[in-house]
C-alpha cells in the first residue's frame, strides 16, 4: 500500500524524529516544499540556521516563489509522480501553509490518490515564531492529529501504530 502523508507542526515538535521513526518501518520518501526555497536561500548566504529571522526569510522567500512560479507546489508535485513510480511505501511532505496543503493535495489527486494531512502537536514546542508559515500551522482542517508528548524512547512504537492505524496495516 502506498500512503502520502503532508506532515505539518509548529517548529520543534518532532516531525522530523516521526519521520525517521517511520523509515525505520517502511519504505519512505521524506520531502518538504521549502527544500527547493531552502536551496535558493543557501546559494545567496543563507547558513542553515533556524532562527525566527531565519525562519521568516525562508517563509517569505517561499511565499514569493509561491506567487511567481508555484516553485514549492511544482517541486513537491514532481517527487510525488516519483513517489508513484517508486517502491516506496509512505511518502511524507512537510508543508506548512494551510492554502499550499489544500493546493498540492487538489494537484496531487490529478496523478494519484489524494494524500491525507496530518498535524503534529507537541506541549514542548514555542507557540509563537513570528512569521505566518509556523505561526499558523493549526489553521487547516487536517485529516489527523498526532500529539508527539511521550518520551523519545516511548515514541517510536507509538507512531507506528498511529500510521498502522491510518494505512491499516
Amino acid at each position: 500500500m502506498k500512503l502520502a502523508i503532508v506532515i505539518n507542526g509548529g517548529g520543534g515538535v518532532g516531525k522530523d524524529t516521526l519521520c525517521e521513526f517511520a523509515a525505520k518501518k517502511f519504505r519512505t520518501i521524506n520531502v518538504s516544499s521549502v527544500d527547493p526555497i531552502k536551496r535558493i536561500a543557501a546559494e545567496n548566504g543563507w547558513k542553515g540556521e533556524k532562527t525566527p529571522e531565519a525562519r521568516r526569510f525562508l517563509s517569505e522567500l517561499k511565499r514569493i516563489f509561491t506567487e511567481y512560479n508555484d516553485l514549492p507546489t511544482n517541486y513537491i508535485l514532481e517527487k510525488y509522480g516519483e513517489f508513484l513510480r517508486s517502491d516506496a511505501e509512505l511518502f511524507f511532505v512537510h508543508i506548512r501553509e494551510g492554502e499550499q496543503i489544500a493546493h498540492f493535495i487538489e494537484k496531487a489527486k490529478e496523478i494519484g490518490p489524494a494524500p491525507v494531512a496530518l498535524l503534529v502537536r507537541s506541549s514542548r514546542c514555542r507557540e509563537s515564531y513570528g512569521n505566518v508559515s509556523d505561526d499558523d500551522v493549526e489553521n487547516y482542517p487536517y485529516d489527523f492529529i498526532y500529539q508527539n508528548d511521550l518520551p523519545l524512547e516511548e515514541a517510536e512504537a507509538d507512531f507506528i501504530a498511529f500510521l498502522c492505524g491510518i494505512m491499516k496495516v
